[in-house]
């Protein structure tokens, strides 16, 4: 198993992306957690998965690295 690498902040801006620091109950709760309505897109659903998916995986590099 490889180790987690720092994130860098001059890729991740480069992707469009931007820092969101959340207290890890909340990123636990997010993980498990999706507010899609029944009639929701698949386009919803995807995004609400890939919320869940980058919330989960921060609890867990937070953990590998803490």
């Amino acid at each position: 198993m490889t180790s987690p690498q720092p994130t860098d902040p001059q890729v991740e801006a480069a992707q469009g992306r931007i820092a969101l620091w959340l207290d890890p109950e909340d990123l636990r709760w997010l993980s498990q957690h999706c507010c899609c309505a029944d009639d929701a897109t698949d386009e919803d659903k995807d995004r609400c998965g890939r919320l869940r998916f980058r919330a989960s995986t921060g609890l867990h590099k937070q953990r590998a690295l803490g």
